[in-house]
């Protein structure tokens, strides 16, 4: 197989273009020259902006689908183009795991309460205060909305830097899953209105952890609640791909990261992971590369989703078809089931 790379597409993670030549790859000097000599296209995010036009009849596009951002029009453009699109975040294994996505959620966990320490400092205009409390000064209080796989390796980072820990999930299995990982170092209640009230008015951190596989984040954190929140205290919305679950949360970038509401910083950078690139890179190395081995063994793509669950289940758009129920709810739009064309031939 042959295999392209644009120029500098490693720096940031500190992997310079010889690595890449020197493991086997040819380098590119732009994304148009990219697209325009390869099959299957690997990347983070989505194509965005001018990359739409660099779009071939037929390609693979392998991408995080980053649903908070996604569009019925980025949608109807690849199925005008009979490209086959398998997001990250509904490759799922027949034991049922998110291989991709968890790897990524185990990192934006332990990044947002990272993070979160930061935004508290006094340079950042936080309250100046540490997670973890001194002898004779109590530790910060962290509110943790979500209790899936973000959630709990929030809660294993704060536990680590001694902040008292509140986790909130609507699922009483998942806090019993995450209070018996930790071994009840943490305080879990179901989240309804009155306890997610109290304990966000009590939080010197609010991290927004709450999310549905291969759908919108769920908002549970209103205006209201956001309002009642402490001066200077800090929410990081880690699920801001998927919508963000905070009613106040809207997308930031990592030149401006924050934004300031009701005397409260707010987080919400999409691919928290990005900041931490060379751990990030390794990890959806790891993840990625066997499929990525598979789809070139199979010898074509048809073959390929036939072959692995995961892929057919990663796939969203196919042969100009929608094949994701949740998308086609969300956006109204029209779904095909992927083994029925598969196996029809369509």
């Amino acid at each position: 197989h042959e295999v392209f790379i644009e120029t500098g597409a490693g720096l940031q993670a500190h992997f310079s273009d010889r690595s890449y030549v020197d493991a086997g790859a040819e380098l590119v000097d732009s994304p148009e020259a990219l697209y325009s000599q390869c099959n299957l296209i690997v990347k983070v995010g989505p194509p965005v902006g001018e990359e739409l036009g660099y779009l071939q009849e037929k390609q693979i596009l392998i991408s995080a689908l980053h649903l908070g951002g996604t569009t019925p029009d980025f949608l109807m453009r690849l199925m005008e183009l009979g490209i086959t699109g398998i997001g990250f975040e509904f490759i799922r294994d027949p034991d049922g795991t998110l291989p991709i996505v968890r790897m990524m959620h185990e990192i934006m966990g332990s990044m947002a309460v990272q993070v979160a320490a930061r935004y508290l400092e006094s340079d950042e205009g936080g309250k100046g205060v540490m997670l973890g409390g001194i002898s004779g000064v109590p530790p910060s209080t962290v509110v943790i909305i979500g209790a899936g796989v973000v959630g709990e390796w929030a809660a294993r980072t704060a536990v680590a830097y001694g902040a008292h820990v509140i986790v909130l999930d609507t699922d009483l299995s998942a806090l019993r899953q995450v209070e018996h990982f930790l071994d009840r170092r943490i305080t879990t209640a179901m989240a309804n209105e009155q306890y997610l009230r109290q304990a966000i008015q009590s939080a010197d951190v609010v991290i927004g952890a709450a999310m549905s596989d291969g759908q919108r984040a769920p908002l549970l954190v209103t205006e209201d609640m956001v309002r009642a929140m402490k001066p200077g205290s800090v929410i990081v919305d880690a699920v801001i791909d998927q919508g963000g679950c905070i009613e106040t949360s809207k997308p930031t970038t990592h030149s401006e990261p924050t934004y300031r509401m009701y005397d409260v910083i707010h987080y919400c950078v999409p691919n928290m992971p990005s900041n931490a690139a060379r751990t990030a890179t390794y990890a959806l190395t790891n993840v990625i590369v066997p499929y990525l081995i598979q789809i070139g063994e199979a010898g074509s793509i048809n073959e390929a989703l036939w072959r692995n669950a995961g892929l057919r289940n990663g796939a969203y758009v196919y042969r100009r078809h929608l094949t994701k129920k949740s998308l086609a709810t969300m956006f109204g739009m029209p779904h095909r089931d992927i083994e029925l064309l598969i196996a029809s031939g369509i």
